[in-house]
C-alpha cells in the first residue's frame, strides 16, 4: 500500500520553518511495509487544502494530514477533508465536554472558537490527544470506488508523534496486508553522480522490484536500495543481492555498504590499525575536526587539531617555517605537507592531516584560483599530497574539501 503525507501550514512555505514530522512518520510506515509515495506541503487556504487532499485520495491508499486542527480561523483541515470527501461535520458532545474540562483545569474561560476542535467528520473516529486540545481523526472510507484510510493529526511534533504511535499504527497494522520493506544504503566518495549512474544503472535497472535512488552532495554519493516483499527475509535478500553487484564497479570510491558516514569509517580504520589522527586546518576552519568529533567515541583515535588560519599560527602551532611560507605561499603543496608533518610531530599522532586553500569568494589569482585546495597526509614513513580545485561558493568549496581530506585519510589507512 502507498501513502501520502500532507503537511499543513503556511509557515512551512517560508524560509523559517520546515516539516520534520514526515521523516518520523515515513520511518514508522516503512517498518510496517507501507511505501510513502508522496509528501506535500500546503498552506492554510481551504481551496488549496481541498485540492491537495483530493489529489492524494486519487493516487494513494493512505492519506495522513498533519496540522490545521487548531481553533483559529486558518485551521481548516477538518473543513477541507469534509469537502474533499463530500461529508458533513458534526459537533461531538463528548469532545465539547472534554474541551470545557481542559479549560477548567487551567482555570481559564474557553474561547468559543475552541469548539471547532470538536467538529468531527461524519463516520470518523476521534483519536484522543493527551498532549494537546486538538484530537486527531480517522476514517476508513471509499473514494471513487476505492478504499481509503484517512488520518488527520495535530501538527506540533510532541502531539503528532505519540498520537501516531498510539492511535494510527495499530489501525494501520490491522488494515495493511503483511508486507515488509528492506532498505540498504551504499556510500561512495569523490565520484561524480553522472559517472556513478553510468556504472550502476545497467545493474540496478535489472532489479525492477528494488527501488534505487542516488543522492549526491559535496563529494558524497548515497545509493538507497529499497524493496518490499511479503517477508523481511525476501526483501532483504533482494536488496543484499543488488548491493553485492553494485559494490564491485564502485571499487575504491565505495566506503560504506551499510550507511555509515565517511567520518565513522575513518575512525573505524583508525581503531582497526590502533592509530591516531591529528589535523591542521586552514581553509576548512575546523570543519574536519567537527565532523570527526560528531561521532561518539572519536576520542579513542582522534587526538585533536588546530585551526591555523593565519601564517603566524601556521608557524607557531603547526611548526611550518616562515621561509617556506614566504617562498611558496600559504596555499601551496609545500605548506600542506608541512602542516601534516608538523601537527603529527607536535601531537604524537600516528597520522597528521594538513589542509590549506582558497575558499573565496575573493583571494584567488590566475595561478591559484578560488577553490584551489592542497591536502596532505603524513605518517612516520611518508607524506603524500594532492591538490584539487572545487567549484561553487565558499560553503560548498569547504564541504568538498573536508570530504576529499577525509577520503585521503581513509585510503591511506586502507
Amino acid at each position: 500500500m502507498k501513502a501520502e503525507i500532507i503537511a499543513v501550514g503556511s509557515e512551512m512555505l517560508t524560509p523559517h520553518r520546515q516539516d520534520t514530522n514526515s521523516l518520523y512518520l515515513t520511518e514508522k510506515l516503512n517498518q510496517i511495509g507501507v511505501t510513502v509515495a508522496f509528501k506535500t506541503i500546503v498552506g492554510d487556504r481551504r481551496r488549496d487544502l481541498v485540492s491537495a487532499i483530493r489529489t492524494a485520495l486519487g493516487r494513494v491508499d493512505i492519506v495522513i494530514a498533519m496540522g490545521g486542527l487548531g481553533p483559529t480561523e486558518d485551521d481548516l483541515t477538518r473543513e477541507a477533508a469534509a469537502e474533499a470527501l463530500s461529508l458533513t461535520l458534526r459537533r461531538d458532545a463528548t469532545q465539547v465536554a472534554a474541551l470545557h474540562a481542559r479549560a477548567a483545569s487551567w482555570r481559564i474561560t474557553m474561547p468559543p472558537n475552541n469548539l471547532k476542535q470538536a467538529d468531527v467528520l461524519e463516520g470518523a473516529t476521534l483519536l484522543l490527544n493527551p498532549n494537546g486540545s486538538a484530537p486527531g481523526q480517522f476514517i476508513d472510507t471509499v473514494f471513487e470506488g476505492y478504499r481509503k484510510l484517512v488520518f488527520m493529526l495535530p501538527g506540533p511534533p510532541h502531539e503528532c508523534k505519540p498520537l501516531f504511535d498510539a492511535e494510527c499504527l495499530p489501525r494501520l497494522r490491522e488494515a495493511v496486508p503483511p508486507r515488509a520493506i528492506a532498505t540498504r544504503t551504499l556510500k561512495a566518495a569523490m565520484i561524480a553522480e553522472s559517472q556513478a549512474d553510468k556504472l550502476l544503472a545497467p545493474i540496478y535497472s535489472t532489479f525492477p522490484d528494488v527501488h534505487t535512488t542516488i543522492l549526491a552532495h559535496a563529494g558524497d554519493i548515497q545509493l538507497t536500495l529499497q524493496c518490499a516483499k511479503p517477508t523481511l527475509e525476501e526483501a532483504q535478500a533482494r536488496v543484499d543481492e543488488l548491493a553485492g553487484k553494485l559494490e564491485e564497479p564502485l571499487e575504491d570510491w565505495l566506503y560504506s555498504s551499510d550507511g555509515e558516514t565517511l567520518e565513522q569509517i575513518v575512525l573505524y580504520y583508525l581503531g582497526l590499525r590502533q592509530s591516531t589522527l591529528a589535523v591542521a586546518e586552514s581553509c576548512t576552519g575546523g570543519m574536519i575536526a567537527e565532523r570527526i568529533t560528531s561521532v561518539p567515541g572519536s576520542s579513542r583515535s582522534f587526538l585533536g587539531g588546530v585551526v591555523v588560519y593565519s601564517n603566524d599560527l601556521k608557524i607557531s602551532l603547526a611548526g611550518v617555517s616562515a621561509e617556506l611560507i614566504a617562498k611558496h605561499g600559504a596555499v601551496s603543496d609545500e605548506v600542506a605537507r608541512a602542516l601534516a608533518e608538523g601537527i603529527r610531530r607536535r601531537t604524537g599522532a600516528s597520522i597528521g592531516l594538513g589542509i590549506t586553500g582558497i575558499a573565496g569568494p575573493s583571494g584567488g589569482t590566475p595561478a591559484k584560483p578560488v577553490g584551489l585546495v592542497y591536502i596532505a597526509v603524513a605518517d612516520l614513513l611518508r607524506t603524500d599530497s594532492m591538490d584539487r580545485t572545487f567549484r561553487g561558493d565558499r560553503q560548498r568549496i569547504r564541504e568538498w574539501a573536508t570530504q576529499q581530506a577525509l577520503d585521503v585519510v581513509r585510503k591511506r589507512l586502507m
